[in-house]
């Protein structure tokens, strides 16, 4: 018998690795659509505000969370949360990251030229150069499906106590984050992909948990590479991400219900 495989697709491949010390260098700067971390801005950045978290800001498609079918403590790494969703199909609805839509899901757009105060409760983070392949959401930490290629892909988002840059430095096409805002007291949550347009990138504060909050900003980066869909030349981006890579504790949010993800046309 004659066998034939496909080449093995690319989920992801971490690359080099820089330290940030927060402490040191407390900004990140948008350098020309260069990722950089300094201690004192040039005098022509123009320095933004983080985004504030506004409960009563709402964008994305809407779906109703009925229940929370469970949580499991996953140590040392943190909570795993399974919602409920009233849905035979979860879209999430894709858009630019312009200033307003990423605030509206508490996350800061900083484009070339500009600049972010950076905070967290440890100094050292790591910039990581990250490759995402097309493939990468078709994967489920939750379902005890292993390493297999799923037909499906599932709600996976997350929330933290450190920060992240995510930074559309493929020198192509667009990085595709996909973004939620959850009211657990209205029983609801909103859903959306953010394109970053290459040069720019999102900054997201850190997210810890607190009891009683009105809504919970959730991310995932897992369909980093969203925009290659349609491409017969592109199946992987490059994007560069600052985050805790040691010791991090994580807030897990997912739900096995099928999701779309539609493109936009890309641009630079």
């Amino acid at each position: 018998m004659v066998k034939k495989y496909f080449d093995a697709p690319v989920l992801e491949i971490a690359g080099p690795e820089i330290a940030v010390d927060i402490f040191d260098t407390p900004f990140f700067y948008n350098d020309g659509g260069n990722p950089s971390y300094v201690k004192e801005l040039p005098s022509a950045a123009t320095l933004l505000a983080p985004a504030a978290t506004d409960p009563h800001v709402a964008i994305g498609r809407e779906y109703v969370v009925p229940e929370i079918i469970g949580v499991k403590p996953t140590p040392p790494y943190g909570i795993e949360t399974q919602l409920g969703l009233l849905a035979d199909e979860v879209v999430y609805e894709p858009m630019w990251a312009t200033r307003d839509v990423a605030a509206a899901f508490g996350i800061t757009l900083v484009e070339k030229g500009q600049a972010v105060p950076l905070s967290c409760p440890v100094a050292n983070l790591s910039q990581i150069e990250y490759e995402y392949g097309v493939f990468a959401g078709h994967w489920s930490p939750y379902q005890g499906t292993g390493d297999k290629l799923l037909t499906v892909v599932c709600t996976d988002l997350e929330h933290h106590d450190f920060p992240h840059v995510f930074a559309s430095t493929d020198p192509h096409l667009p990085l595709v984050i996909s973004v939620g805002r959850y009211w657990p007291k209205l029983c609801k949550i909103r859903l959306a992909d953010l394109w970053v347009p290459r040069g720019s990138a999102l900054y997201i504060p850190p997210k810890p948990a607190i009891p009683g909050q009105e809504c919970v900003d959730l991310h995932n980066n897992r369909n980093s590479a969203r925009a290659c869909w349609g491409s017969l030349g592109q199946s992987s981006v490059t994007t560069h991400t600052l985050l805790q890579a040691n010791n991090g504790y994580f807030y897990w949010f997912w739900n096995a219900t099928p999701t779309a993800h539609g493109n936009l046309s890309p641009k630079a």
